[in-house]
């Protein structure tokens, strides 16, 4: 089981606050850095403000040099498939290799109204992401000297050399996930090399990973050549008032987080992650909503990791 640290910057923090947890997590052996890619905080003032997920991406790739880094997951919405191969291509480039291209379609409209992106209805959003990952994969898949061309509703390509390519080949891992039960799992088995399921439980977990290995299936493809992940809240400490307290930092309650996330003692957690083991998960992503207590950081590092 790998643990990955997972934060929400548009929360609130700045882009040295990001990369001192990236730098932190790299240190304690994590094994990626990944963020949300969104532009509006939920429920609190979100200062200084949003940052640019790839921008920071970009950043942070030259700031450290072996923790893989990618999103959780960039929106569909936000950006045309061309420049966000480009980008994806460059960030892979800068970090000799280490970008995972988290990818969906888009779920925030006041996000989208907050900052002049157009939000399509669902069904349009979800062609997009499709055509979109029909092209970005192309683009990065078609060989130097020749060109790429696609004809879709929502997006047409015409004689694209297809540069930059990434460092990794043929593609960045690709992540797709959620809670969808026709287009997701389909999409999955097709595009990606991870499934991810965020803040559900393990009865849920599994019924999504189901529906994906039912998928890859259908497609013709070996349901185990994916990696299947879970994203939860974590909230960790060595006694009942250290978790108490890190839990009150965050404005959450205990018992719910021990409900619903990963909350309490390093065994309690490691339990926890037992039960998402056993039906398939060999990744959790740990949401980190303070990003300020890195000691929490290298707490998980220190005596959850071993055990795992």
């Amino acid at each position: 089981m790998e643990l990955r640290v997972f934060v929400e910057p548009q929360q609130g923090a700045t882009y040295s606050d990001q990369l001192a947890v990236a730098q932190t997590a790299e240190a304690a052996g994590y094994g990626a850095f990944f963020r949300s890619d969104h532009y509006l905080a939920m429920n609190v003032e979100g200062r200084p403000g949003p940052t640019d997920a790839w921008t920071t991406l970009a950043g942070i790739a030259r700031e450290t040099s072996t923790i893989r880094l990618g999103t959780l997951v960039t929106s569909a919405t936000f950006r045309y498939p061309g420049p966000l191969a480009i980008t994806v291509a460059q960030v892979d480039e800068m970090s000799g290799g280490r970008v995972e291209f988290g990818y969906g379609a888009g779920w925030f409209e006041a996000e989208h109204n907050a900052y002049a992106i157009p939000f399509p209805s669902l069904g349009q959003r979800f062609d997009r992401l499709e055509e979109s990952l029909a092209i970005i994969t192309g683009l990065w898949t078609t060989p130097v000297g020749e060109t790429f061309s696609y004809s879709g509703q929502q997006y047409s390509v015409t004689d694209s050399p297809g540069l930059p390519k990434p460092v990794q080949s043929p593609t960045p891992p690709i992540l797709l996930g959620g809670q969808g039960k026709k287009r997701t799992p389909a999409l999955a088995a097709q595009y990606a090399g991870e499934f991810n399921i965020p803040f559900v439980s393990v009865d849920t977990a599994g019924e999504a990973f189901g529906r994906v290995r039912q998928a890859c299936t259908d497609r013709g493809r070996s349901p185990d050549d994916l990696v299947y992940s879970a994203a939860l809240v974590v909230c960790a400490g060595a006694d009942d008032a250290e978790v108490a307290r890190r839990a009150s930092k965050i404005g959450r309650d205990v018992d719910d987080l021990k409900a619903g996330g990963l909350a309490g003692s390093p065994d309690e957690i490691v339990d926890k992650i037992g039960t998402y083991a056993a039906i398939g998960a060999s990744r959790i992503y740990l949401q980190v909503l303070d990003m300020a207590d890195l000691a929490h950081i290298e707490f998980i590092a220190d005596k959850v990791i071993p055990q795992l």
